[in-house]
């Protein structure tokens, strides 16, 4: 699978500096994090992998919360990797690309991925490959705002290539059919509170499964 016209990694080498400011993270990523860790404990997942994991943050708690369970967090940014390798040594971390992740098929029984999938150039490709890694019953959670409309998300799609860093936000009915398309039957979609954009953008956190 060739690349595709993406973010430029500069962009979250740079971006990586600020990620992990306190107060920034309780309001935006946090309570997402806190829906994935809550999805995560209805299940015996004792293999977690974290697409698209930034420095880190979610995929350090899943290890350090879910005491059984071994974490690999994926990321094609250096720079968040190195944050995320600096702040914990219990996960293991691989840079790597979503639309060609660098692992066997029926790996892991959870896939996680927060606040990411809109920056994948290719999100059927990227849905495709969360699907091949997972063991056949193994779930799907996917935390992502959704505009609440289709000419919102156009928008926000067109004003993204105009600033040179494509990405896509689906709503939450057009992210449902892409996971169904990719073969995923969806088991909840839930919307996520908190005080950072989450009127105008509010996060959804989508859990799915592969079927056995």
């Amino acid at each position: 699978m060739s690349e595709r016209p993406g973010p430029r990694p500069r962009l979250f080498d740079a971006w990586s500096r600020f990620y992990n400011l306190r107060w920034f993270q309780w309001l935006t990523y946090r309570p997402v994090h806190n829906a994935v860790l809550a999805a995560l404990r209805q299940s015996d997942s004792l293999r977690v992998l974290d697409v698209g994991c930034g420095t880190g943050l979610l995929a350090s708690r899943i290890r350090r919360e879910l005491h059984r369970t071994r974490v690999i967090g994926c990321d094609f940014s250096s720079g968040m990797l190195e944050r995320a390798a600096a702040g914990s040594r219990d996960v293991a971390w691989v840079r790597g690309n979503a639309l060609r992740l660098p692992f066997r098929t029926s790996s892991f029984e959870a896939v996680v991925s927060t606040e990411a999938f809109h920056w994948f150039p290719d999100q059927a490709a990227a849905l495709g490959e969360c699907f091949r890694v997972l063991t056949p019953g193994g779930r799907f959670l996917l935390g992502v705002m959704s505009p609440a409309s289709e000419g919102m998300s156009r928008a926000l799609r067109l004003g993204s290539r105009l600033l040179a860093e494509p990405s896509n936000w689906p709503t939450r009915r057009g992210l449902r059919a892409q996971l169904e398309d990719a073969g995923f039957k969806i088991e909840t979609q839930q919307r996520v509170y908190r005080l950072l954009g989450g009127l105008l953008l509010p996060p959804f956190l989508t859990v799915a499964t592969r079927p056995a």
